[in-house]
């Protein structure tokens, strides 16, 4: 267990009421587990976590999860619409259970369950990289590829298009532009006194920590379950 700024809780906020996938948080993934139980994995495996905590408001979320190794030692009552920011429901579950247990954490780890292919590895590499450099607040990205947001466009009720960024069209060449991130719900940083006091891991001083698309993908819809099951297809051929 890395204990250079410990001790480290991982939060893992889990909501039962998801809409495009209904429960998507413990839908079988392409191994056949709960996605959730893919993220406790990674977190319990990480070797830098000491408690991993699921906040839940569903009962069926909080067994799978206390099967799968993760604290839940109570069920969510706030944070729990769509309107609420996860980082408040993260902070509530960090308020609640160092009320409940008595202990106190000085870096808490968010961690969405619904990337399931962002591992062990990727939360241990970023929580190092996190204790390196001077931040408040470490956020997991992807780089943008050949999905470049340069080459953005709206379209409005005519179906004429308009470029967003129109010089980065015109006038620049494709690897001449600036090269954008992304943040991920993968993995984010904070300690625990800057969490508190800004509400929010959009922390004055945040940084962007980059991982593999592939470990970045955030599974909202079913289109991305597909891509993000190929992907896991794939990386199983190369072990």
């Amino acid at each position: 267990m890395v204990k250079e700024n410990g001790p480290v809780i991982g939060i893992i906020p889990a909501r039962g009421g998801s809409k495009r996938i209904y429960k998507k948080n413990i839908i079988p993934f392409a191994d056949g587990t709960p996605m959730i139980c893919r993220t406790i994995k990674a977190a319990l495996e990480s070797g830098v976590i000491d408690t991993v905590l699921v906040s839940t408001d569903d009962e069926e979320i909080a067994e799978i999860s206390r099967k799968a190794g993760a604290e839940v030692p109570f069920l969510r009552t706030s944070a729990k619409d769509d309107f609420a920011p996860v980082s408040e429901a993260t902070l509530s579950a960090l308020n609640e259970y160092e009320q409940l247990t008595g202990k106190t954490f000085n870096t808490v780890i968010q961690l969405m369950a619904n990337c399931p292919l962002r591992n062990s590895q990727d939360i241990k590499d970023q929580y190092l990289d996190f204790l390196k450099k001077p931040s408040l607040s470490s956020i997991s990205s992807f780089k943008f590829g050949w999905m470049n947001p340069w080459w953005s466009h709206k379209i409005n009720e005519e179906g004429i298009a308009k470029a967003v960024f129109p010089k980065s069209i015109r006038f620049k060449r494709s690897q001449d532009l600036e090269t954008l991130f992304c943040p991920t719900g993968a993995t984010w940083i904070s300690d625990t006194k800057h969490l508190r006091k800004f509400k929010s891991f959009y922390t004055p001083r945040y940084r962007f920590f980059p991982i593999s698309w592939q470990s970045a993908i955030d599974i909202d819809d079913l289109e991305d379950l597909e891509m993000a099951e190929a992907i896991w297809h794939i990386q199983q051929t190369k072990k």
